[in-house]
């Protein structure tokens, strides 16, 4: 036989799997209706191990892995139906498209913005290449941050959420599991760190370093070369600088971005002392409410899976069917729980995509935690 003869064969296998699949999923449903009007769990956890084990058996050694893996995927899927057909129109669904019709076409100028720190923060750059005209309201903590956004005080709040690399900033990936908020837009800021001391001071005076453990860990080699100084943590780097500033000792320097130079009247003895020269950090802005502005095309979301094995590969499966590129997953241990992980997605994809909406209600309505942090663009 030729290509072509084998290629028509490999096509009349696959129409015939295109009819089986109908067939399953529709017995599903009637399964599904069977189970909830006798008050039956959808998911039967022994049925399953026993059909996989059974299938991989008959698969034979050379087929096996794949089978397992493809009626894997089938039996989610076939669980996903009876779960959507059981529970009716996602709330999720109905809130992304209610957002989309509410939210003016155009991001705002001027806002209420809660950042974490002092003036000369990162945040408070981030803020400012985000609105062109924010009321900043500086926060001591993070939470505070969330809190002035679920208690009305502000519209909008900014954090950092990961640098390239240091990695995430764990505390924020925490405070978005507890706090009901959303995000409505990114941006990335290049983070110059520079070794700022009071006017005068020479880097051979210095005994202490102030800033944030993050910069902290950007600049290791910098700060390894000059072991006999002690590194203090603060909250952010522009609170360093403010404190070396009102301190006025000759002994003691921030590490801080070069804005807070002229900002705190010090000078700039280092510039550039970080690790590695593309050094980025990633902000969100969050909002007590969703809103979805034009060319929304990156989504986030948080989510507990059953502890199953495969669990975690029927979802990336899912993503890969629904054509959802996945730009980062990172698993995050849930607070008082032991050994069970929030695992978080950035999923690159248009939320007016009709699959890509689709999928998102299919999650909602099938798995016991899952949360949508909302859709946005990055602003470059």
């Amino acid at each position: 036989m030729d290509i072509q003869e084998l290629r028509q064969r490999m096509d009349e296998i696959d129409s015939q799997m295109l009819d089986l699949y109908a067939r399953r999923m529709e017995t599903a449903r009637v399964i599904g209706a069977y189970k909830r009007e006798r008050g039956l769990p959808v998911t039967d956890s022994q049925r399953e191990r026993e059909m996989l084990n059974r299938l991989g058996d008959q698969a034979g050694e050379e087929n096996e892995d794949g089978v397992r893996a493809l009626f894997g995927f089938l039996i989610a899927q076939s669980r996903t139906r009876q779960l959507l057909d059981g529970k009716g129109a996602s709330q999720l669904g109905q809130r992304i498209r209610q957002a989309i019709d509410q939210t003016q076409p155009l991001f705002p100028d001027k806002a209420m913005v809660a950042c974490q720190g002092v003036e000369g923060a990162y945040s408070q750059l981030a803020c400012v290449k985000m609105f062109r005209h924010p009321s900043i309201l500086y926060c001591k903590t993070f939470e505070n941050v969330f809190s002035a956004i679920e208690s009305g005080l502000c519209r909008y709040g900014v954090l950092p959420i990961e640098n390239s690399l240091a990695g995430s900033v764990n505390s924020v990936y925490d405070q978005m599991i507890s706090h009901h908020c959303y995000i409505v837009r990114s941006v990335r800021i290049r983070i110059d760190h520079t070794l700022l001391a009071c006017p005068g001071t020479s880097e051979s005076e210095i005994r202490e370093i102030f800033s944030h453990e993050q910069a902290i860990q950007q600049c290791s080699r910098f700060l390894a070369e000059h072991k006999e100084w002690k590194v203090t943590i603060c909250s952010n780097t522009a609170a360093a600088a403010k404190m070396v500033a009102e301190s006025g000792r000759r002994d003691a320097a921030a590490i801080s971005s070069p804005a807070c130079a002229g900002q705190y009247g010090l000078d700039c003895l280092r510039t550039e002392i970080q690790n590695n020269s593309n050094n980025h950090t990633r902000f969100i802005c969050i909002s007590k409410e969703p809103e979805i502005y034009p060319g929304a095309d990156h989504t986030s979301l948080m989510l507990v899976l059953p502890n199953r094995p495969g669990s975690l590969y029927e979802l990336l499966g899912r993503f890969n069917a629904n054509g959802v590129n996945l730009t980062k997953l990172e698993s995050r241990p849930m607070p008082g729980r032991d050994f069970e992980f929030m695992f978080y997605f950035d999923i690159d994809a248009s939320v007016y995509s009709p699959s890509f909406a689709r999928m998102l209600e299919e999650l909602d309505v099938t798995l016991e935690h899952f949360s949508y942090l909302g859709s946005y663009s990055e602003v470059l």
